[in-house]
């Protein structure tokens, strides 16, 4: 039986980090996992941004109530669901996932938390545990699922390198570059199509 884990920010909602850039109008927000394979400094990089400008949870949450849903991710997400289970696995924050995770009919979510002080000042993160996406495929692989894992940036590379199935999906050219063994999708189609190779 086959579980499908998948990442979030760029498959199936846009990034977080680059609608905070655009609405705020700080470009050196714009850097992303795509970008910085290190998840620690770039979180300890955006915390000292938000830092210098001010900015608190509250500011980000709002930027993140108005995102929506990639165009076809929806019928995507229902194409899946009638053919096997459906895993989020993320980097986001349980702090910013909720208005995104009731858009997209709330489906399986793992991800970090936030640290914040009295004032809503974003201090520290929480990693659910090290090298989270990798951990959550091993694990279900010891309940004897075979997994198929999907993403776009350098943090999802140990997650489908774990996988039995492995798939980029809009990746940067340097993503590609640097793991050319997986498939890239570039439209939800192309992925309906792999995922035909595993899924009845």
């Amino acid at each position: 039986m086959y579980i499908l884990c998948s990442d979030l920010e760029g498959v199936f909602v846009p990034e977080v980090w680059i609608n905070v850039a655009e609405k705020t109008g700080i470009p050196e927000l714009r850097r992303t996992t795509r970008d910085e394979p290190d998840y620690d400094k770039l979180m300890h990089y955006r915390m000292k941004i938000l830092d210098e400008h001010g900015l608190k949870l509250r500011d980000i949450q709002e930027v993140i109530a108005r995102i929506r849903p990639l165009p076809g991710a929806l019928d995507f997400i229902q194409w899946v669901k009638e053919r096997t289970q459906l895993i989020i696995v993320s980097d986001t924050f349980i702090q910013f996932a909720d208005p995104m995770m009731k858009q997209l009919g709330r489906p399986t979510l793992f991800c970090h938390t936030l640290v914040t002080d009295d004032t809503g000042r974003i201090i520290d993160y929480r990693l659910r545990q090290a090298d989270p996406k990798r951990k959550t495929v091993e694990a279900l692989q010891s309940l004897n699922y075979q997994v198929i894992a999907m993403g776009d940036s350098y943090n999802d590379i140990s997650m489908l390198k774990q996988a039995d199935a492995g798939i980029l999906f809009r990746p940067p050219s340097n993503v590609v570059a640097d793991y050319p063994r997986f498939p890239v999708a570039e439209e939800y189609r192309d992925l309906e199509t792999i995922l035909q190779n595993y899924l009845p």
